[in-house]
Formats: structure tokens, C-alpha cells, sequence
């Protein structure tokens, strides 16, 4: 095994596409997913104004902004962003399936980081990456390695489609048993949220909490599938700043930004001994007799729900957009049984704990898979 540059085992592939564009992929940015090695999505035949070539082989690197460890392997020809660095194998010094993971690494990104430059977009140029140095087994070695990692991102993408696929089947047990919620195709009680929901505030609410031990959920905390903690902001006590401490099952939604505005989740039982309260960015929905939390997580999660919340949300003058206390108040839900409703948040949970015992698998094989390549390629 010997140490060799980056720069000693690839080159930078520059190819311009001088002629018409047609029949060729269009990668961008956008379609590199972070962490991951293969290559997923891509648009075809849409106008743009890029020109960088890259061949079936090629890493596709990620320059800008590199701490969102975008790299992917191409599996065609195709055509890609400026802002995409196309890193090519010397076949003799290095196996060209062995590449991908030395650049999906989390040591050459955090290198990649620190050669970056740029305030506000910072990126990093070949002539720096290629510096990065690695230890490089013999080719017996690199093809043993490279089947084995290979073989493990495949795993990956298995476990990845089942956590998939659950979610979907969670989607489409609530059509079976509700049918869709806006065209109400199977005659549901309608009722306004504000009418269904004894509770709706957003931060700053004028019964008290003070607490040292206070952390506050923000829009990074929620998603659909979890509840983020790692970026819960702490409480200011000196702030004056004081809301409502959420309990467990009360529904949060984000009420604001592009791109999480209506996501929502079931807050859950902690026992860590914080209080948790919410800031004005995040909407809390508490005590309903009539409305199950899961089945109202369900109906608000869906694409045609979604949309029609953004199509009432956003301000013409300003274009920004905000889903205020009003304005959710007014929306209405379907409203079946709550026998049906329990009945489908059983269903909901069960799901849940299938997908959380897969993600399990998932992280401890990801973390295995993480330390083969720092082991053997760091």
C-alpha cells in the first residue's frame, strides 16, 4: 500500500459539448443526492445553458458548496453544470470502479471543505483537490475492495426502497380507508381546523414557562419521518421570550419558507428532562376530541393538500410565504370516526416501527460500509 495524490491517479476530464445537445442527459447540482455514490436523477431534453461534458465512468463532483458531500458516479454520457467538477481515472494506477468511494469519502470532502473559498458559495477548484493524499492498495486489493463496497451500496439501496416502500403503503392505506381528502369522494364530515383543535398557537404564548433547562424546536427540528433534536436552539431565560411547553402528541407544522412550509410531525414522549417549547416559525395543534394527531399528519403530509396550502399561503406583493394561525384555522378536514382513525394511526405506528428498525440497519451497514473506505483508502 502506498500514499499517492489524488491528482497522481485522475485527471480532471475537460470536454466541451461544441454541438447540438440533444439526446444527452442534463445533471445539475440538484441531482446529486449527498453520501450517495450512484447517480439517480437527471433531466432530459430541457433547455440550458451548459456545456461541461462527462463520460459513462466520470465522478461527478459536487465543487460548490462541498460540506454537502455531493459526489456520483455517471452511468451514461452526458451533460453537466459548471459548478461540477468531472474527475476521470488513470486505468493503469487506480481500478476506475474503485474511485467513486476515495471521492465519496468523508476525509476528501472535509479536505475539499477546507481548500474552498468563496463567502456566501465557496468552491473549490481540481487544482486543490487533486492535492488530497490517500493510501492506495495494491490492484488485487482495489478490485477486492471495490466488489465489496459495490456489493454494500447495493445492499443500501435495498433497505433503502423498503423504507420507501413503506411510506408508500402508509399513503396508500389512508386512500383505502378515507378515500382523498379534497374531493371527499366518500362523503366525510368537513370541519374548519380552528373548529376541530381546542389549542392552535405559535410561539410567545402568554402562559409562562422558565426554565434553564428550556430548548426551542425550529423549522430544522421537523420532518416528515422524525423530529431533528441536534438542532434545537437553546432557551434565552434572560430573553423575556416565553411560550407554551409542548407535549406529547401535539402536532408541530412549519408556517413558513419555501420548501418546508405545512411539513408537520407527532411531537413524541421524551424522558431527557428538557422542556420543549416552539418558536414563532413553528405552528402547535393540541387537545382534539375529534382528530387523531397520526391521521391528521397523514392528511396534511399529502402532495395535493400540500399544494393547495401553498397555493393559499403565498403573498402576491412580496412573494413570501407564511401559513398563519387564520389562515390554517380556515382549511378544512375531513373528519371520519375516530374508531376508523385510531384504527388507521395503529396501522401508522406499526409502520413506523417496521421503518425505524430498517433505518437501524441501514445506519450501523452505512457506518460499516464509512469505515471500510477510511480504513482502507483514508
Amino acid at each position: 500500500m502506498s500514499k499517492v495524490k489524488l491528482g497522481e491517479v485522475a485527471i480532471e476530464h475537460k470536454e466541451t459539448c461544441k454541438g447540438n445537445k440533444d439526446g444527452y442527459p442534463i445533471v445539475g447540482l440538484e441531482h446529486l443526492v449527498p453520501e450517495e455514490v450512484t447517480l439517480t436523477a437527471w433531466d432530459e431534453g430541457s433547455d440550458n445553458t451548459f456545456t461541461k461534458m462527462f463520460r459513462k465512468g466520470n465522478v461527478l463532483f459536487g465543487r460548490r458548496r462541498a460540506y454537502l458531500k455531493k459526489a456520483a458516479v455517471a452511468p451514461f454520457d452526458g451533460i453537466c453544470s459548471g459548478d461540477i467538477t468531472v474527475i476521470e481515472a488513470i486505468p493503469d494506477r487506480i481500478l476506475p470502479m474503485l474511485l467513486p468511494f476515495i471521492i465519496q469519502n468523508d476525509e476528501l470532502f472535509d479536505f475539499a471543505v477546507g481548500k474552498s473559498a468563496g463567502s456566501l458559495s465557496p468552491r473549490v477548484k481540481w487544482e486543490h483537490l487533486k492535492n488530497y493524499e490517500f493510501e492506495l492498495p495494491d490492484m488485487d486489493k482495489q478490485r477486492e475492495l471495490a466488489e465489496l463496497l459495490w456489493a454494500m451500496d447495493a445492499t443500501k439501496k435495498s433497505y433503502q426502497k423498503l423504507i420507501a416502500a413503506t411510506d408508500e403503503l402508509v399513503k396508500s392505506q389512508f386512500i383505502d380507508m378515507f378515500g382523498a381528502p379534497l374531493s371527499n369522494e366518500k362523503g366525510w364530515p368537513l370541519k374548519r381546523i380552528g373548529d376541530l383543535f381546542s389549542l392552535i398557537s405559535r410561539g410567545k404564548q402568554p402562559s409562562y414557562v422558565d426554565h434553564s433547562s428550556v430548548r426551542v424546536v425550529n423549522q430544522a427540528c421537523i420532518y416528515w419521518d422524525r423530529f431533528n433534536f441536534e438542532n434545537v436552539k437553546y432557551h434565552d431565560s434572560q430573553s423575556g421570550k416565553k411560550t407554551l411547553p409542548v407535549k406529547k402528541d401535539c402536532i408541530l407544522i412549519n408556517s413558513t419558507g419555501t420548501g418546508t412550509l405545512g411539513r408537520c410531525n407527532v411531537f413524541p414522549e421524551l424522558t431527557d428532562g428538557y422542556v420543549y417549547v416552539v418558536d414563532s416559525h413553528v405552528t402547535v395543534l393540541a387537545e382534539s376530541h375529534d382528530v387523531n394527531a397520526y391521521f391528521f399528519k397523514c392528511f396534511l403530509q399529502r402532495e395535493d393538500v400540500q399544494k393547495k396550502i401553498y397555493a393559499e399561503c403565498v403573498n402576491g406583493s412580496t412573494n413570501q410565504i407564511e401559513l398563519s394561525k387564520e389562515k390554517l384555522s380556515d382549511v378544512l378536514l375531513v373528519v371520519p370516526p375516530m374508531e376508523r382513525q385510531e384504527q388507521f394511526a395503529a396501522f401508522v405506528r406499526q409502520s413506523d416501527k417496521s421503518k425505524f428498525e430498517l433505518e437501524q440497519t441501514l445506519s450501523e451497514l452505512t457506518a460499516t460500509y464509512k469505515r471500510i473506505i477510511s480504513e482502507n483508502l483514508g
